[in-house]
């Protein structure tokens, strides 16, 4: 890595850049990795599911919920921001997301609604510090080189934590890279510390980093089911939608119930060792579950929001709640069978 990547400013956010690139190529039929699941009997009704890697479609699978009344189509994305485009195209019927792209998406116009809250582990978003660094505490990270990835939970926490301390995010020299990046800029010591998420961290902490702090109290835990209002307005997807959260449910409660068995299907779908993920379970905050919408999940939402437009990365203050629907409470709430 050069120490371009070091060099270069935070992009500014483009509000036009959320609703282009990807949309053109994420019309029906030219999803990437999109692929039909035909579960259960044959009907008329086709329900788009945006996943990543591995997660909510495997769990379904692994915990044998994945046959429905309904055909699905699942289609693997990188990020929530893209979801969130394919949502706004019309491509996609329902994904999630962290409480961050509706945000941005939102202000940039985009259709969608908030159907339903995944509840996740915040302990493996951190902060990182090198082997032997002096650092021991937020407010030592003034005038400090600190990676973190632009418009995502690691600026959000990182913000909270240095306001936290009595700090800007200006007190600091904030460099904004991918995870990728940041990992080669952290490991050859170009970084004073590192906010990251998910199996960078104890492939980290293996390497010898500490961890200064986790998000835990600054990270709600939030991951938000969108849904496109077309299809909520489908009588037939919006039951589809309502089927999916129902069989998610007990898929999450499938792999909490049966973390070593989760871990071995989980690890072989990701390539890394089964030990590095039994750890990152049992060490969760909480196992993944599905919930109904509650008034403090909209003032979380709220709250980010707020942050990203106080920070001058999201360009106009909005107001997040119009966008929440309660129409699957029922469902969501309901005991399990």
């Amino acid at each position: 890595m050069t120490t371009d990547i070091l060099r270069r400013p935070a992009a500014p956010f483009d509000r036009r850049s959320l609703l282009r690139g990807a949309c053109g190529a994420l019309a029906l039929g030219t999803l990437p990795g999109l692929a039909q699941a035909a579960s259960g009997p044959a009907s008329e009704t086709v329900l788009r599911i945006a996943d990543y890697k591995a997660l909510d479609g495997l769990a379904l699978d692994a915990s044998g919920n994945a046959g429905s009344s309904f055909r699905s189509q699942f289609a693997e994305f990188a990020s929530g921001n893209l979801i969130v485009e394919a949502i706004n195209a019309g491509s996609i019927d329902v994904g999630s997301s962290s409480e961050i792209p509706p945000a941005f998406g939102i202000a940039a116009g985009a259709r969608l609604s908030i159907v339903a809250v995944v509840k996740d582990d915040v302990n493996w978003q951190v902060v990182l510090v090198p082997p032997g660094s002096p650092i021991q505490s937020v407010a030592d990270l003034k005038g400090k080189r600190v990676g973190y990835v632009r418009a995502t939970t690691t600026q959000y926490y990182l913000a909270r934590m240095l306001g936290e301390a009595g700090l800007r995010f200006t007190d600091i020299q904030a460099i904004s890279l991918t995870p990728s990046e940041g990992q080669a800029a952290f490991e050859q010591g170009a970084l004073d510390a590192w906010a990251i998420y998910g199996y960078s961290v104890p492939f980290a902490i293996k390497k010898g980093a500490r961890v200064l702090v986790t998000s835990n109290g600054y990270l709600s835990g939030n991951y938000l089911y969108l849904a496109s209002p077309d299809a909520l307005a489908d009588p037939g997807k919006s039951a589809a939608i309502g089927d999916y959260f129902l069989r998610l449910r007990r898929a999450f409660a499938w792999r909490a119930a049966n973390l070593e068995r989760w871990a071995q299907v989980h690890s072989a779908a990701i390539g890394v060792p089964v030990e590095t993920d039994l750890e990152i379970l049992r060490k969760n905050s909480r196992q993944r579950d599905l919930a109904p919408i509650a008034d403090a999940d909209i003032a979380s939402a709220q709250n980010v929001a707020d942050t990203f437009h106080q920070l001058g990365v999201l360009p106009k203050r909005i107001d997040i709640a119009p966008a929440f629907d309660r129409r699957f409470t029922d469902i969501l709430s309901r005991p399990l069978s």
